[in-house]
């Protein structure tokens, strides 16, 4: 699918600057928008930023919660597809951060050579990585209990969501937040993600080996209930042995929330140390 207008617009700007371009993905039940915090500070440090869409993603939370059917049917393979265009457009590899299923895509563009430095936070989990935590499954129920939801669309309610996302915070903060950034999301992405172990062709693969992948930091909320520490670290140690870095942190007190919730200064600053310390700025 061709690059939003936005993205379009993004892109030239973000060329025309002649800084290190970022490029941020989001996960399922947010948008690119979520990511307006992280794309200031990222300015401010002196990079150039942008955050890529998810194939037709509505421009805002009303219009995505007044048309949720615009998301039904989009797969991994889509929104990789898409991302890589983004950083294929850009005059030079792009840092990629990445949240949730945003954190997968992002590992795999990192390994087809496309990145610059790759931050992935709280990550879906790719094939290959075999822990199945309860509460992860737990977290993904309101999906995979309905094969129905499987071409279709799905929102939480805010009770799922504060399980999934914001379990680290206190009510109201858990209200604001479901209120300003929950949105539908394709129910296709979990299943691929559950069933990946058994599918020879899973959508969901990792080129771990990859010689140009460059430097790799997973970020993990010790709260975590929907991509757990089970999970997070074993992609790293799927990937620690490249010869490029590859480091894995845990943020005390987070959820799955970290990159929206007010703890995100916290996550940022992990992420730039990390870029800092091996010259991706």
């Amino acid at each position: 699918m061709a690059l939003s207008e936005r993205e379009v617009t993004e892109v030239a700007r973000v060329n025309e600057s002649g800084r290190q371009p970022v490029v941020f993905v989001h996960g399922l039940w947010l948008l690119p928008s979520s990511w307006s915090p992280w794309q200031e500070l990222v300015e401010e440090q002196g990079y150039a930023a942008l955050a890529a869409d998810w194939p037709g993603d509505p421009d805002t939370v009303e219009a995505a919660r007044a048309h949720p059917e615009t998301f039904a049917g989009t797969s991994v393979a889509m929104v990789t597809e898409h991302v890589a265009e983004v950083a294929q457009r850009l005059s030079t590899p792009p840092v990629l951060i990445g949240h949730s299923f945003g954190g997968l895509v992002v590992q795999q563009l990192a390994g087809q050579g496309l990145a610059r430095a790759t931050v992935a936070i709280d990550p879906a989990p790719f094939k290959g990585v075999l822990p199945l935590p309860l509460s992860a499954l737990r977290a993904s129920s309101p999906v995979l209990l309905n094969p129905l939801n499987y071409r279709s669309q799905v929102m939480l309610s805010e009770a799922q969501f504060r399980y999934a996302f914001t379990n680290a915070v206190d009510a109201a903060e858990a209200r604001r937040l479901y209120d300003e950034y929950a949105v539908p999301c394709s129910g296709i992405p979990l299943f691929q993600a559950a069933t990946a172990n058994l599918n020879p062709r899973a959508q969901t693969r990792v080129d771990v080996k990859h010689p140009d992948r460059g430097p790799l930091l997973i970020i993990s909320g010790e709260k975590d209930h929907t991509v757990p520490w089970a999970l997070a670290n074993a992609a790293y140690k799927k990937q620690r042995r490249h010869s490029d870095p590859t480091e894995i942190v845990e943020i005390e007190g987070r959820g799955h929330s970290l990159v929206i919730d007010s703890g995100w200064p916290g996550v940022a600053d992990a992420a730039l140390d990390f870029l800092g310390r091996h010259d991706a700025d």
